[in-house]
């Protein structure tokens, strides 16, 4: 080939090699998919959807109060000669879940010792929905009566009485015990007597009714895991409604 031919080779190589070069260069990744107004309007709908569908928790109970009694507050539930005197006693008042499923406001008189606690409990129990029907001190009652108070499935604490068939002082003359739905919760004695005596019904403890108590439900643990004894499991009376706390 001539110098002229190796030259004119030579230049048809070069501009092959630009026209490559500016095929390669030009070529771009092309652009990201824009999603489309309404694909962006129907994410944006359900997320709110998804965030207005997630379970809010329910609002806690109001804060539970404590006051100082005098013997006139006590009323017939003591009496000069009880094991603790009006100045030892706390008035609590705590919020709890009716029978009805309202937010209700009940007083109990316990032990100054265990006014925090039995705030605590009646918080764990309202945030578990356990119901309780009324709450109300026993002075409510003729003669601050028991009975009378527990055929009412009243929920109470302190009351200066004995032990039922005994002359020793029962705890709730000391504040440090709360009998609970009392009706559908009764006590029953190794001979067959119960207290209340409208309480035959609920003697049959596989029944399931607001309010009844068995082994082992959260509600019974909101009382033993803070160091209270369930009368549910002594071996005899199985007092069901009692609690106290030694």
């Amino acid at each position: 080939m001539t110098p002229f031919g190796r030259r004119g080779a030579v230049l048809v190589e070069m501009v092959a090699a630009s026209v490559v070069l500016v095929q390669c260069t030009a070529a771009q990744s092309p652009p990201a998919a824009t999603p489309s107004p309404a694909a962006t309007q129907s994410a944006s709908a359900a997320s709110a959807s998804a965030a207005s569908s997630a379970p809010t928790a329910p609002p806690g109970p109001a804060a539970g109060t404590v006051q100082p009694v005098t013997a006139a507050d006590l009323g017939t539930t003591w009496r000069p000669g009880c094991p603790v005197e009006p100045e030892q006693l706390r008035r609590v008042e705590v919020s709890y879940v009716g029978f009805d499923g309202q937010t209700h406001r009940g007083q109990l008189i316990v032990h100054e010792d265990l006014a925090p606690e039995v705030i605590a409990i009646f918080e764990q129990l309202y945030r578990l929905g356990y119901p309780v029907e009324k709450m109300r001190t026993v002075d409510n009652y003729p003669d601050a009566n028991d009975e009378l108070s527990m055929e009412d499935n009243n929920t109470s604490a302190f009351n200066c009485r004995t032990v039922p068939g005994t002359d020793e002082w029962s705890p709730h003359a000391y504040g440090r015990a709360i009998d609970i739905n009392t009706l559908v919760n009764p006590c029953l004695y190794a001979s067959g007597y119960f207290e209340p005596q409208n309480a035959a019904a609920y003697l049959d403890r596989s029944r399931t009714d607001p309010g009844l108590l068995h082994i082992g439900d959260p509600a019974v643990h909101a009382f033993t895991d803070r160091g209270w004894r369930w009368g549910g499991e002594w071996a005899g009376p199985l007092d069901y409604q009692h609690f106290e706390r030694p």
